[in-house]
């Protein structure tokens, strides 16, 4: 076994069981600092679920889970994004009435409520911390646009934006392209290869064209259990992986 002291993100003997049905079965997964680690696998491998036990949405029936070798296992979800693991979903989580620049402020981690972001302090510091974001997921020139208006694609990328600005170390994204054009996944390649330089960032995806452009090293999950782990070449290659999942 690994010593989770040389990882940023280390998951050991974690299960979690659903009326006794092992969702997650005894998996241990280690994320390096700077790494961007994809999971892949067939329905219903236990992916999301790895996602929600990090984030503490899910509660680990046995096993350790622990950041920067401190353990976060039982912590409510606020406290472990305040650690610094931040989590996307797969339909963005957005205010539709709200403009880019808006979005973007009330994200910021100042413990403030939506009219106070809105209408006081917004000093230039703040406005350059968002114009910074902005320019990073594509949407420095829509700033004042609501997001109602922005494509499916911005519209992703304007979440990651929301949690960029609250500077997470570890950023999760479940299915970050799924409903993209071609253009925005390539765009939404180059934003991940952007972010690496300061965090971590896992990704849950079922593309393998996208897989293949970003992931430093992938984890195959099946039947809640790592199937196979390494770079895409190796992956590829391995006869389990294509039996359980690439083949289908």
């Amino acid at each position: 076994m690994a010593n989770s002291t040389d990882f940023l993100l280390a998951l050991e003997g974690v299960t979690v069981s659903f009326d006794g049905f092992k969702a997650v079965n005894d998996l241990n997964l280690y994320i390096d600092k700077g790494e961007l680690r994809v999971i892949i696998g067939p329905n219903g491998a236990g992916k999301t679920t790895v996602l929600d036990l990090i984030c503490g949405r899910t509660k680990v029936s046995s096993g350790s889970i622990k950041f920067k070798d401190q353990e976060i296992t039982g912590l409510k979800e606020h406290d472990i994004v305040k650690r610094g693991i931040g989590r996307k979903f797969q339909t963005p989580s957005i205010y539709e009435d709200l403009t880019v620049f808006e979005n973007l402020e009330i994200s910021l981690p100042r413990g403030r409520n939506v009219v106070g972001a809105l209408l006081w302090n917004r000093t230039p510091e703040i406005v350059e911390r968002v114009r910074e974001v902005t320019e990073m997921i594509f949407l420095a020139d829509h700033l004042d646009r609501l997001a109602e208006t922005l494509s499916h694609g911005q519209k992703q990328w304007l979440e990651i934006g929301m949690l960029l600005i609250q500077d997470p170390e570890v950023l999760m994204l479940d299915e970050p392209v799924a409903g993209m054009s071609v253009s925005e996944r390539a765009k939404t390649a180059e934003l991940l290869n952007k972010i690496i330089q300061n965090r971590s960032v896992v990704v849950i995806e079922h593309d393998m064209k996208f897989v293949e452009s970003i992931a430093h090293r992938v984890t195959v999950l099946h039947q809640g259990k790592v199937l196979a782990e390494g770079n895409m070449d190796a992956i590829q290659a391995d006869p389990k992986v294509k039996e359980v999942y690439l083949g289908h």
